[in-house]
Parts: C-alpha cells; sequence; structure tokens
C-alpha cells in the first residue's frame, strides 16, 4: 500500500520488540488501566508486534512536553532498556510534540493509540476502497507530524531567478505532496461514495430490508455473520479482523430476503481520522433498516464497550439526539437490537445473571454465535421488528394461480380466505415491503389491496 512514510526506519516493523505504557488519568476513562492495557496489548499483537511488558502510570496533570511526569518518562525509558525494546507504544493521543520528546528522552521510537490503530487497518485493508480510506486517515494523521524525525527540513529549495529568495522549505514541499495526495484520493472515494449510493438506492428499491451488525472489536460480528449467512468471512480471536464491508443475502421467518451487512468493528478513543475516512463504509450502517448491536457479554467492560459504540454510532447521526433519517432530515433513531454474544464463555452463575438483565428488555437477544445458541432467537426477534408495521389488506388473486398464495403464506400471515367468481379474496397481514414485492411479483395482474 501506497502510504506516505516519513523515512524508511519510522515504518512498524512485524516482530518489533516493545513495551506499552497508559497514562491514566483520573475520572477521563470509562475501564480500568488493566482492560485498557490489555487492549492495547491486543492491538500490538494484531500486527505481529512482540509485547514484552506493559505499565499503567496515574497522572495527576498530563504534562504539555511529554504527557508523562518527568520521573514517570525515566521510568518508561528504564522499562524500555530492561526489555530492549526498540518501539515505546503509548496508549493514549499524543500531539507531535510529545511524541518527539518522548523518543529523544527514551531513545526509542514512539507511537501512540492512532499511530498503532493507523498501523493495523493499513495492514488489514483488502479492497481498493479500504486502502484508500486508510490512506486517507494516515496522511491526515502524518501532516501534523512533520516537524518530527525530519531532519532533512532544514533545507531549503533554491529561488528562481536572480533575487528568487530562499525558495520553498522543504517542509512546504512535503505538505503540498501530502495535500495533493490527500485531494486526489477524496476524488477517488467520492467516486467510490457515488457509486455505494447507487447501490443502496437499488437495494432500497428492491425493497429488501437492510440490517447492519456493529459492534466493538472482536465482539464476534465476522462469526455470527458467517453463522447467519453461511459465509466463511475472516472471523478470528484478533482485533480488527475485519475492515471492508460484507453483504450477504440472508432469509428470516416471515422474509423471503434481507441484506446482512458486517462492518468494521469500534473501538475506544477511534482516531477521527479514521471516522471521517471510513465514513462511506459506515454509512452502510446509516442506511440500514435495523442495527444489531453486538456485544461481547463475556468482557469486563461490556458497558463501556457499548458506550464506545454508541458514541461512534451518535458521530455519524445514527444512534441518540440528531439521529437522520435516509434523506438526512431529522427523525428517529435507526431501530437497534442487542445481540448479547459469547454466552458460552460465561459460567452458569453469569449466564443466569445475563438471562435475568436481558429479561427486563424487549431489545435483547442472548446467543452464542460460535455454537449457535439462540441465534434463531435473534432472527425471529430481527424479523418481528422488521415486519412490526404490518398491516392488514385484502388481495384479489386468480384461483389459477396457487403459488401467490403459497407466497403469502410464506412471507406474511393469512388471516382468512373465501372464492367469489373466478378469483379468491385473501385477508393478509404483510410488511409494506412485503405488499410492494408481492405486487411486482403479480406483474400486470397486480391485485387490488385495500385495507381489510
Amino acid at each position: 500500500m501506497a502510504i506516505f512514510n516519513r523515512d524508511s526506519e519510522d515504518e512498524v516493523a512485524r516482530g518489533a520488540r516493545a513495551i506499552v505504557v497508559h497514562a491514566e488519568t483520573h475520572g477521563a476513562d470509562r475501564r480500568d488501566s488493566d482492560a485498557r492495557l490489555e487492549e492495547a496489548r491486543g492491538l500490538a499483537l494484531a500486527i505481529g508486534i512482540d509485547v514484552r511488558a506493559a505499565q499503567s502510570f496515574r497522572v495527576r496533570d498530563r504534562k504539555p512536553a511529554t504527557l508523562f511526569g518527568s520521573g514517570q518518562v525515566e521510568q518508561i525509558a528504564t522499562l524500555a532498556r530492561q526489555d530492549d525494546a526498540e518501539l515505546i507504544i503509548v496508549d493514549n493521543n499524543l500531539s507531535p510534540v510529545q511524541q518527539s520528546n518522548l523518543e529523544k528522552a527514551c531513545e526509542a521510537k514512539v507511537i501512540d493509540r492512532t499511530g498503532l490503530i493507523l498501523e493495523i487497518f493499513g495492514e488489514r485493508a483488502a479492497t481498493n476502497e479500504g486502502r484508500l480510506q486508510v490512506e486517507l486517515a494516515h496522511l491526515d494523521y502524518q501532516a501534523g507530524r512533520l516537524v518530527r524525525s525530519w531532519t532533512h527540513l532544514e533545507r531549503q529549495r533554491g529561488g528562481f531567478g536572480f533575487l528568487g529568495g530562499p525558495g520553498e522549505t522543504q517542509i512546504e514541499a512535503d505538505r503540498r505532496m501530502i495535500r495533493d495526495r490527500m485531494a486526489k484520493i477524496r476524488r477517488e472515494l467520492d467516486q467510490v461514495t457515488r457509486t455505494r449510493g447507487l447501490h443502496r438506492a437499488r437495494r432500497q428499491r428492491a425493497p429488501w430490508p437492510v440490517i447492519a451488525l456493529v459492534g466493538y472489536t472482536n465482539a464476534g460480528k465476522s462469526t455470527l455473520f458467517n453463522r447467519m449467512t453461511g459465509a466463511d468471512v475472516m472471523a478470528e480471536d484478533l482485533l480488527f479482523a475485519t475492515l471492508d464491508p460484507t453483504m450477504r443475502q440472508i432469509a428470516l421467518p416471515g422474509l423471503d430476503k434481507a441484506i446482512l451487512s458486517d462492518t468494521v468493528g469500534f473501538v475506544s478513543d477511534l482516531p477521527t481520522q479514521l471516522i471521517a475516512a471510513f465514513r462511506a463504509t459506515l454509512e452502510e450502517v446509516l442506511a440500514a433498516d435495523i442495527i444489531i448491536h453486538v456485544r461481547d457479554i463475556a468482557h469486563p467492560d461490556s458497558e463501556a464497550q457499548r458506550d464506545d459504540v454508541l458514541d461512534v454510532l451518535g458521530e455519524l447521526g445514527v444512534a441518540g439526539e440528531g439521529a437522520l433519517a435516509r434523506d438526512g432530515e431529522a427523525s428517529e433513531p435507526v431501530p437497534m437490537i442487542e445481540a448479547w454474544n459469547k454466552l458460552d464463555l460465561l459460567d452458569a452463575e453469569g449466564r443466569e445473571h445475563a438471562r435475568e438483565l436481558a429479561a427486563r428488555r424487549d431489545d435483547v437477544v442472548i446467543l452464542s454465535a460460535l455454537t449457535g445458541e439462540g441465534v434463531p432467537d435473534l432472527q425471529r426477534a430481527v424479523s418481528a421488528r422488521l415486519t412490526a408495521g404490518a398491516t392488514t389488506h385484502r388481495l384479489e388473486i386468480p384461483l389459477s394461480d396457487g403459488a401467490a398464495v403459497a407466497w403469502l403464506h410464506e412471507h406474511g400471515e393469512v388471516l382468512g380466505s373465501h372464492m367469489e367468481d373466478d378469483h379468491m379474496i385473501v385477508d393478509a397481514r404483510l410488511s409494506a415491503s412485503a405488499l410492494a414485492r408481492f405486487k411486482k411479483r403479480q406483474g400486470e395482474g397486480d391485485p387490488t389491496a385495500s385495507d381489510a
């Protein structure tokens, strides 16, 4: 992938020896420091980094120069030397100055949480769209860090003519190169967005309901996707195993066809560059008729992860106040069902507690995507939500069209029927989309539909 790099030695190599450190600020995080460190370790392992040690530091006041206090910086440097670490991963977002100062003090390469996530996305993006989105995010991130590690930036290019002056500095030239490349990528992504929009509009005209899987990274979305579709999407115990959206056709009780979409996993402190770059992909969620929020109910920070996902959905205009409809107007949020996954990892007491909590809500289904337990319950719950607006219609069907009656039994609820002359009168409860599909199926022989 053509990522703009500062220097060859500035890249993060697989197998690099590293330590992970986290600055813990009182009241600034919704999860405990051990969970944060474990997640950061998982992020590093996701791209093959050899994590030698991980430690959290309580920071009373964030230092503008180094984030950590001077004594803590010395401890980090000592820890890096003891473990022969060539890389220090700071599980916080650093300013360019903080990153540079920490590198000088510790005599090792330093990357922050945003840089680490960008490295993962850069390695995992499989489609051209995904690679473009990652490169755009990476360039946006690097543009603010040109002052760091650029030993050649003091040079200036000569001006033109006798009185041309000092000319363009190297840093200005590099910034211009980044701006030009970003503009080119945005044009290409605009085309991707238009194409995706056309596909989305075509699906809406079908009209088949769209179901979007969202959730914290490693919550089990791809495993559930495979379970519901019979597909073989990459599903591993690995953070950010899925980056590019995948769609498959599925059948649900009362619905012959629906589109299930697997999306990129969310994470706490998701870099703003990535939210912006992946907006075209995440807008698949905005176009959904219903969202399945997959949660790892066995994770100790399941509630905090839930809040992180809802925060990102809120930024996209999908959930919470100010939710957007497909036409961009304010509307009710997209309906959402929580799938409490990884039931198989809970002991008997944990299972009972989870069931008690779920019983108090009508938007929760407990399941194990790995074993399949509870998945039929989820399918019925999604179908019930999608057909909740169904109304009863009286339909006239030719006596010779027995297949139409069978279709109504399969895709709706037939309440009654009787014969009149050369046709059958059927009272059926159908969703708006099912009624539209039935009329389309009948073609020129459209039945007459009216409220029964």
